[in-house]
Order: C-alpha cells, then sequence, then structure tokens
C-alpha cells in the first residue's frame, strides 16, 4: 500500500519534532554542564581571596556572570 502525500508530510513533521526533541535535550545538557563549570570555576577564585583578596572576587563575579539562566 502506497503512502498518500498526507501521511509523507505527517511522517517528515514527526521525524522532526523527535529530532528536535533530541537536538533541545542536548543543548540543555549541555548549558546545565557548562553552568556547573562555571560555578566551580568561580568557587575556586573564591577559595583564593584570603591570597588575592578583591581581584579573586571580581573575578569569581565575573565568571558567574557568564552563566546562562
Amino acid at each position: 500500500m502506497e503512502e498518500t502525500k498526507g501521511e509523507k508530510i505527517m511522517m517528515i513533521d514527526e521525524d522532526y519534532q523527535a529530532v528536535r526533541k533530541v537536538l533541545v535535550d542536548t543543548l540543555q545538557q549541555l548549558e546545565d554542564k557548562r553552568n556547573d563549570t562555571l560555578e566551580e570555576v568561580a568557587q575556586e577564585f573564591d577559595r583564593l581571596t584570603i591570597a588575592f583578596g578583591e581581584t579573586a572576587v571580581s573575578f569569581a563575579r565575573f565568571v558567574r556572570d557568564m552563566k546562562n539562566d
């Protein structure tokens, strides 16, 4: 049995939606990982506050501002 044009379009749309969901989920995971990594870097700068004072605080703030909400 041959598919109609409407059925082909529906299959293409379903495939598109499935691929789009995978891409959106992957991008969200990457963004979460990026934010976690930036927070780890900022925490390391926080630990350097004793030695480097306000400079370390400024770097920590700068790194945290790089995170995406």
